[in-house]
């Protein structure tokens, strides 16, 4: 009888263990939830104060629009540059108190936004599908992925930055160059 207790007791420590080890946070990362579903699409791990861009082609003008952010010590997304080329529908034309508005290098640039966001929803493009997500490396050199090699066009997606787990490290696809 005692035996079977040791038994008993060794399995749950494993299994308590395991469940730990897979359960735990790891990392944080920059996470593609599918819709309004907690179903993990893709991330990218990320740290605090990393930087990242989304860029996408405006569907009427056909130029690049890049949403500059960062992530902020308490996990929110804080957008504080957009970059386009050319006005038009959805493109600021000004830039509100407290923010600086300059045309550099043939672009229109928005800067020292303070937009801060627990989450976000985006699309993959549908019509013109030539979304991207650009970040930095620790040595300074920019990588720059496709959404379409990892989701489909029209996709929508809720992203975040959260603590992620060896089981959802496991589970996903993990974005990478």
């Amino acid at each position: 009888m005692l035996h079977k207790k040791k038994i008993i007791i060794i399995i749950f420590i494993i299994a308590s263990l395991l469940g730990i080890f897979l359960f735990a946070p790891v990392g944080t990362a920059l996470v593609f939830y599918e819709k309004n579903t907690n179903e993990l699409a893709a991330f990218k791990p990320i740290e605090i104060g990393d930087k990242f861009q989304i860029i996408f082609t405006h569907s009427i003008h056909l130029t690049d629009v890049a949403e500059k952010y960062i992530v902020t010590e308490n996990l929110d997304i804080q957008q504080y540059e957009i970059v386009y080329e050319e006005f038009g529908i959805g493109m600021p034309a000004n830039a509100g108190e407290g923010e600086t508005f300059v045309y550099e290098d043939g672009k229109y640039h928005v800067k020292d936004l303070e937009n801060y966001f627990a989450s976000m929803k985006i699309r993959n493009g549908k019509t013109v599908s030539e979304n991207r997500l650009l970040w930095e490396s620790n040595s300074g050199q920019e990588h720059m992925v496709w959404f379409n090699d990892y989701f489909d066009p029209g996709d929508w997606f809720t992203v975040k930055v959260e603590k992620i787990t060896l089981w959802k490290y496991v589970r996903g696809v993990e974005i990478h160059e």
